[in-house]
């Protein structure tokens, strides 16, 4: 009885000792998992972090690439009725009021002005002048280009019109040279009831600014014709003159204009000038709005 009764205490205290050992093989398990758990939860964390990072980096780099263009040179006119000496004035049209007629307009961005000349000799005949005076500024923009960009085009556009209006005979485009940075001569003859004229059209591009000088004249009630060459000289040299009017009204020696996200030019500026003002639309869409001037040169008279 004695032996069995000290057998079962040994057998007792076996199973003791088993789960005493068991629980201590279990606890290193549980701080194994424990410690996975939260390595796991560290790296959820990381890689949050590197998202929100990686997010920041994105939304930075988007930013720096957003597109640019470079600033317009000019960023105002000069005033149209005003871009004439009177020197020039009287000779190009002797018989007109030195004021001008002043024409469709928005400050800084476009403008005309008129003169009319009518030398009346009596029973000689008399003498007819008209000289029209037109500027375009464009702005840059990153949606329609840089304004040296669209100054160009509407520069071709209006050599077009010149060479395309109805009637025209004899027509002849030259270069002029010492004008701007592209300056074109559109010449011809135009018969109207009145008498025949002689039309000169001076197209100029300077930065972003389109000059277009319409010129013209004729010999009416039997005087003679003037001569077409001395027309288109003074012609070209009314273009000079209103290109060194808009150099002027933007300030010469002034800083370069620097890029912009919303003002533009293909290459530096040739000549210095303030950066331009904020887009206008009404640059752009001027043109449409109101007909060219080599269009109105043929219905003047």
């Amino acid at each position: 009885m004695q032996r069995r009764a000290e057998r079962d205490q040994g057998v007792q205290r076996a199973k003791r000792l088993h789960r005493v050992l068991v629980c201590a093989a279990a606890v290193p398990v549980m701080l194994i998992a424990a410690g996975c758990s939260s390595d796991s939860g560290d790296s959820g964390s990381g890689s949050g972090g590197d998202k929100a990072a990686d997010a920041g980096a994105t939304v930075s780099a988007s930013a720096s690439a957003a597109p640019t263009v470079q600033a317009a040179a000019y960023k105002s006119l000069p005033e149209s009725c005003g871009v004439l000496s009177a020197k020039t004035l009287k000779s190009l049209v002797p018989e007109a009021p030195k004021a001008g007629k002043k024409g469709t307009s928005e400050a800084g961005t476009r403008g005309s002005c008129s003169w009319s000349s009518l030398d009346n000799n009596g029973v000689k005949g008399s003498q007819f002048r008209w000289l029209n005076v037109s500027l375009l500024r464009f702005d840059s923009d990153t949606s329609r280009g840089t304004g040296e960009a669209q100054a160009q085009k509407y520069y071709e556009q209006q050599i077009q019109d010149a060479q395309s209006v109805a009637g025209a005979k004899n027509a002849k485009s030259q270069p002029v040279s010492g004008t701007g940075d592209a300056a074109t001569l559109v010449r011809y003859d135009l018969k109207k009831k009145e008498g025949a004229f002689k039309q000169q059209t001076v197209v100029t591009r300077v930065e972003n600014v389109v000059v277009t000088v319409d010129y013209n004249g004729a010999g009416l009630a039997g005087d003679k014709a003037p001569s077409a060459d001395s027309l288109a000289k003074l012609a070209e040299r009314a273009a000079k003159e209103t290109v060194t009017a808009v150099a002027a009204a933007n300030g010469e020696g002034a800083a370069s204009p620097a890029p912009s996200g919303s003002a533009s030019g293909s290459k530096a500026p040739s000549k210095s000038a303030s950066p331009s003002a904020a887009p206008s639309k009404s640059a752009s869409g001027s043109a449409s709005k109101s007909a060219s001037p080599s269009k109105s040169a043929a219905k003047s008279g």
